[in-house]
């Protein structure tokens, strides 16, 4: 698609520099224009990425462990555990759709993250509790007996009120998670070549700022609840999210802010309502003679034009003059353009939904797997199961590094791409590897299964005689994975959406996670009860000693590689919007300094 934003100037020009002001219509919180040497960049984002690190430890430290909580303490099924987990991370992932709407339309990124975050941390604090006051907390049967063992239920106004207080949690979530990535990158002036490179790696730091959270919950975070108990193992996550709250609120005079332009979800309905409303009319040949506000109007902060393109041209007819059609069925070329830029990501947001499933298995049957192996290291250290999450993130992050301080130079080189290599390129590659990590997860399941049968092991509580590190290749190669898929689809929805869009084209990626942890939902019980027909024992068991997800792994293989098929043809017809401003992908203008010496620098000054 041949697209290009314009920026209208003032008539009398500015030259750019440290003492100018930003180029891409960012203000502070009073609405007024920013100085480039006084905001944003690498010294406001140290801020949001510092914030990120303390939240992703806070909302980690609570769903690494959540399956074993809610079997050890709630009782629950293999099924209904795992289902509950993804059925909360779902929920988690689904409301920053109303976190971007009311953040586009009405408060701006800024003012919803704030209020969205002090709810967040008021169903933290109710988590807390719950788990901590003997009034809220399921009953014990004391030190003697195991919670395994254990034969007392929580009342329904226990598990009533820990669920109560997951989905506040979840709502408070929708307010932050699609503004906070966005306000990060809002801080890197594309209009500006350095700043705009920079802004490319900003995503790679970004997530691994979330992993690096990660890694303190998956670890030390998960051995406090499984030795010290629930309510300090809560208690401490609860805190650092307070702490985030607080690093964030003290870069507030840095920030730069995109001001509210309104719901893109209404834009976008304008656009396709018209379209249908003037299906009759024809196109003309000239795109010029389509509806578009004269250059005063895109003259104003924040305003930006968006050149006419070959691509979806049906929706043009919602910028049609016919002289007829009520004032709000007028839509300008940049409004058609923006909803084409939207609408051409649905298929690739339709195939990121079953990867989104994969991600889910790490953290529940994955779990639930080392829970019936051999765990100890020595005579008085015992790995905890969810701590072998910590692993994702542990080769999450060393690649991480590798990519961008070496691949993507070295790459850049002989491909001329400011990124190395295209967006869908690099999600391809993690694809390509997850379809591998099942296939090794359904070969370490079958090695379980035969150590198993060689010992005769048939009760639901016995430990398996291998070694909980067999799990260790399908979790480190996640982690690989992680840098080309995760990483890459954060960019690819936040990159290829429009500007007055970002919030939402942020909420695709979320909406992503989202759906496919509902669809773990539904795959897992669809498989659960189809295979236990016609008298079948089943793949999926509360005794995982005596199931097959062997079976169930090697089904999800196919199903990884049959979406990888589908994730080709869709990325083979995809169009990428053209660079902003073309100066910005001229990489020799672009001083040889690594951004993590930029970043350190300016945070120091």
């Amino acid at each position: 698609m041949t697209m290009t934003m314009e920026r209208v100037v003032e008539e009398n020009g500015k030259t750019r520099g440290d003492d100018e002001y930003t180029e891409d219509g960012t203000v502070d919180l009073k609405g007024n224009p920013v100085l480039r040497s006084n905001t944003g960049r690498w010294r406001a984002t140290s801020f949001i990425v510092g914030y990120e690190a303390f939240e992703r430890m806070a909302f980690y430290g609570i769903s690494t462990n959540l399956v074993l909580y809610l079997t050890r303490k709630l009782h629950e099924g293999t099924v209904k555990s795992s289902n509950n987990v993804t059925n909360w991370v779902g929920t988690v992932w689904l409301t920053p759709i109303l976190g971007a709407y009311i953040a586009d339309a009405h408060l701006g990124r800024y003012w919803t993250f704030i209020v969205s975050a002090f709810i967040y941390l008021g169903g933290m604090s109710l988590l807390t509790l719950v788990v901590s006051l003997k009034s809220l907390r399921p009953p014990s049967c004391g030190d003697s007996i195991s919670d395994v063992d254990c034969d007392k239920q929580a009342s329904p106004f226990q598990v009533g009120i820990f669920y109560c207080a997951l989905y506040i949690i979840a709502l408070g979530t929708g307010g932050t998670k699609p503004n906070i990535s966005t306000m990060g990158a809002d801080q890197f002036d594309e209009f500006e070549p350095t700043e705009k490179t920079q802004k490319i790696s900003f995503f790679n730091w970004w997530v691994f700022s979330i992993f690096f959270g990660t890694l303190f919950a998956s670890t030390f975070l998960v051995y406090i609840q499984d030795h010290a108990g629930w309510g300090l193992g809560y208690g401490l996550p609860t805190i650092g999210l307070f702490l985030s709250i607080l690093v964030f609120l003290a870069g507030s005079p840095y920030y730069r802010h995109q001001p509210a332009s309104g719901s893109p979800l209404t834009k976008m309905a304008r656009v396709l309502i018209a379209t249908i409303r003037k299906w009759k009319l024809v196109v003309p040949d000239d795109p010029k003679e389509l509806h578009e506000l004269n250059l005063d109007e895109y003259s104003k902060p924040g305003k930006y034009r968006i050149e006419h393109s070959p691509l979806l041209r049906i929706l043009d007819k919602a910028a049609v003059v016919d002289g007829m059609s009520p004032h709000w069925m007028q839509c300008t070329v940049t409004e058609v353009e923006e909803t084409k830029q939207m609408v051409k990501m649905a298929p690739i947001l339709l195939v990121s939904f079953l990867p989104s499933t994969l991600i889910a298995q790490g953290h529940t049957l994955f779990i639930k797997q080392g829970t019936t192996l051999v765990r100890s290291i020595g005579p008085h250290f015992s790995i905890p199961p969810a701590s072998l999450v910590a692993f994702i993130t542990i080769f999450m992050l060393i690649t991480v590094v590798i990519y961008d301080k070496f691949l993507v130079p070295t790459l850049r080189s002989y491909t001329k791409n400011p990124r190395g290599i295209p967006m869908l390129q690099r999600m391809g590659i993690g694809l390509v590897m997850h379809v591998i990590i099942m296939i090794i997860a359904s070969v370490c399941e079958r090695k379980r299964l035969n150590v198993i049968k060689d010992h005769g092991i048939t009760k639901k509580n016995q430990i398996v005689p291998l070694s909980i590190f067999i799990l260790l290749p399908q979790y480190a190669l996640m982690g690989v994975a992680d840098t080309f898929w995760e990483v890459g689809r954060l960019e690819f929805f936040y990159d290829q959406a429009p500007k007055s869009m970002k919030s939402f084209g942020t909420a695709y990626y979320t909406t992503s996670l989202s759906i496919g942890n509902f669809l773990s939902s539904f795959i897992l019980t669809v498989v659960s009860d189809f295979t236990k027909r016609d008298g079948h024992k089943g793949w999926i068991l509360d005794n995982l000693n005596v199931s097959h997800l062997d079976y169930f792994y090697a089904f999800y293989a196919v199903l990884s590689f049959i979406n990888l098929l589908f994730f080709l043809l869709a990325a083979n017809f995809f169009v990428y919007n053209k660079e902003q401003d073309d100066a910005t992908i001229e990489l020799e203008n672009v001083k040889n300094t690594s951004d993590t010496n930029a970043f350190f620098k300016d945070v120091i000054m």
